[in-house]
């Protein structure tokens, strides 16, 4: 349904969505749980995502859990809702505690292997592009590091 909305109309819709939810978990701070990916391809490359909302910066795949969902059910589907790309040898990472627009936050973080090319959608996604991790942008979500620590100590799940 939401295919029939143009890409601009959108994003800027996704912009407004964004910053409405923000102020809304400032004011109410639910427990927040969602979950992040970190996928490399076969030359050990990390794959970062731009977000057509919020700051313009690199970050990695991922979102919020529907109700009753798992964690890895959740990962899976948010990596393919956003990049439409299959993902192979799920490993749990571990779990990041944080806040985010000071509600309370807890991060379910997995490592995935790409199984093809990431074809952001251009709407939620504007950009997806591997890094190696020697050579990861300037313009990193504060995010990303707390989760590339835990790359150490991997607990499969597939």
């Amino acid at each position: 349904m939401l295919r029939l909305i143009p890409g601009g109309l959108h994003r800027q819709a996704l912009r407004i969505a964004h910053r409405l939810r923000s102020v809304w978990w400032r004011w109410r701070r639910p427990a927040l749980r969602g979950v992040s990916i970190l996928a490399f391809n076969e030359a050990g490359e990390l794959l970062l995502v731009r977000h057509s909302y919020g700051a313009d910066l690199w970050s990695f795949p991922g979102g919020g859990f529907r109700k009753g969902e798992a964690p890895l059910a959740a990962a899976q589907r948010e990596f393919q809702e956003e990049l439409r790309c299959p993902a192979y040898g799920w490993q749990k990472l571990g779990t990041v505690e944080e806040r985010l627009h000071r509600a309370p936050a807890m991060g379910h973080v997995y490592r995935a292997m790409l199984a093809g090319e990431p074809r952001p959608d251009g709407r939620e996604i504007v950009e997806a592009r591997c890094f190696a991790l020697d050579r990861l942008p300037a313009n990193l979500s504060r995010r990303v590091r707390p989760r590339l620590a835990l790359l150490s100590g991997n607990e499969p799940v597939d």
